[in-house]
């Protein structure tokens, strides 16, 4: 009997324009099975989300969050993996081995092997995937409110025609990652900066997401998902 703890770490948001990336690490108890597991980009919004109820009722998960500001910081391949390290931390248990989709960390706080298209063949990566996946579209769905003319609850911030539309018409907001070639093409001009009535939206908007990061931290909390 193999008593090894095994850990699987994914992310979800490396490539949209906008929101932030997330980072979840499980380790599944030991011997267990979960049937329907796979590439969470792959699987049914009702099916990951009844996938996550059940990876978070019976594991042990941490959820790490690197915001688009810190990803225009340090560049998304470094805020991936400040995710994935924060993600870790927030394990009750120390695993025996650390599993990564795609490649491994280059960490000093723990060791991990990178397995290619790990999300498809190792199950604690794929519980991971499906974790991350869940929190970053609740981020998004949520945050559509804040933005509306973005329609961030359908494309979750990914670079589709809807977005990129609504980008050129009313500009980059607080949440997009301005580092990003799309964005950094229609950042906010200086005149909209100067304009009383954007600067009121601005700082009404600001408002908002802070209530919003409040309500997500809750959110995680009632799941035990602390971050």
């Amino acid at each position: 009997m193999n008593n090894s703890i095994i850990c699987g770490i994914d992310e979800a948001g490396r490539g949209p324009l906008a929101g932030p990336v997330v980072s979840a690490a499980v380790i599944l108890p030991d011997g267990h099975k979960i049937e329907g597991l796979g590439d969470s980009k792959k699987i049914s919004p009702i099916k990951r989300k009844a996938l996550f109820d059940e990876i978070i009722t019976i594991s042990d998960v941490g959820v790490g969050i690197a915001s688009s500001r810190e990803i225009d910081s340090i560049n998304i391949l470094q805020a991936t993996y400040v995710s994935m390290e924060k993600a870790y931390s927030r394990l009750k248990n120390i695993p025996d081995k650390t599993l990564v989709d795609g490649y491994r960390i280059p960490t000093k706080k723990f060791i991990s092997q990178g397995i290619i298209k790990g999300d498809e063949k190792i199950q604690e990566i794929s519980a991971a995937s499906i974790i991350a996946k869940v929190v970053r579209d609740k981020f998004m769905i949520l945050v559509d409110s804040v933005f509306p003319q973005f329609e961030f609850s359908k494309h979750k911030g990914y670079g589709t025609n809807v977005h990129i539309n609504a980008l050129i018409k009313h500009k980059a907001t607080p949440i997009h990652r301005k580092s990003f070639k799309p964005v950094k093409n229609n950042l906010p001009t200086n005149s909209m900066m100067r304009n009383q009535n954007y600067k009121k939206l601005l700082n009404d908007q600001k408002k908002e997401l802070k209530k919003l990061n409040k309500e997500i931290k809750n959110w995680l909390s009632k799941k035990n998902l602390i971050y």
